[in-house]
């Protein structure tokens, strides 16, 4: 269960320790900030408000689906700092679909937690394969780690790359290939 109270005396102990004044005007609120904006940004540590990969009755397909380039943001569990960029999508049905936002809202529920890239990636593939049981999946995430550009290693810009492929993405060099071509093709 969230608790605020918690939240907003751990800021203020944080401000104290980094020798700040809690009472000065500009940080006065800045612990009720700070967990709302927790509540906001952690709720994919809650159950989704609705049922996730929800499938389009009637509909079939059974040839790739691909949305590319979905912006999303998260907080890694290490430092609490964000990291950020853009996901890669793609399956393959075995019948069933779902409508496109499905894709990024899944994403978002699972960004919305303190995460790693690896795992967020490879929940990301887990829950397309159990929801819609495609022929397979890939999916591909780009991020930028603000804990790698502002603090230790001081590389901004810098961006992490990691993939998930499972069912037909992994058993298939010319279908991942696909992929990894339609990814990477952009519009001049």
């Amino acid at each position: 269960m969230f608790d605020r109270k918690k939240i907003e005396e751990g800021v203020k102990l944080i401000l104290e320790g980094i020798g700040e004044d809690i009472n000065r005007p500009g940080l006065r609120e800045t612990p009720q900030r700070i967990a709302r904006m927790f509540e906001e940004i952690f709720r994919g540590l809650f159950p989704p408000e609705e049922d996730l990969l929800k499938c389009i009755e009637g509909e079939s397909h059974d040839e790739m689906v691909l949305i590319k380039e979905i912006p999303f943001y998260s907080v890694c569990e290490h430092h609490l700092l964000p990291f950020f960029g853009h996901a890669h999508i793609a399956y393959i049905p075995d019948g069933k679909i779902v409508g496109l936002s499905e894709l990024p809202k899944a994403l978002d529920y699972l960004s919305k937690r303190p995460q790693v890239q690896e795992r967020l990636t490879s929940q990301l593939a887990n829950i397309l394969m159990e929801k819609l049981k495609p022929k397979g999946c890939m999916v591909v995430i780009e991020a930028e780690h603000l804990c790698m550009s502002m603090r230790g290693i001081k590389k901004p810009g810098a961006v992490t790359v990691t993939s998930a492929v499972r069912g037909i993405f992994r058993r298939s060099q010319a279908t991942r290939q696909e992929a990894l071509e339609l990814i990477s093709h952009r519009e001049d």
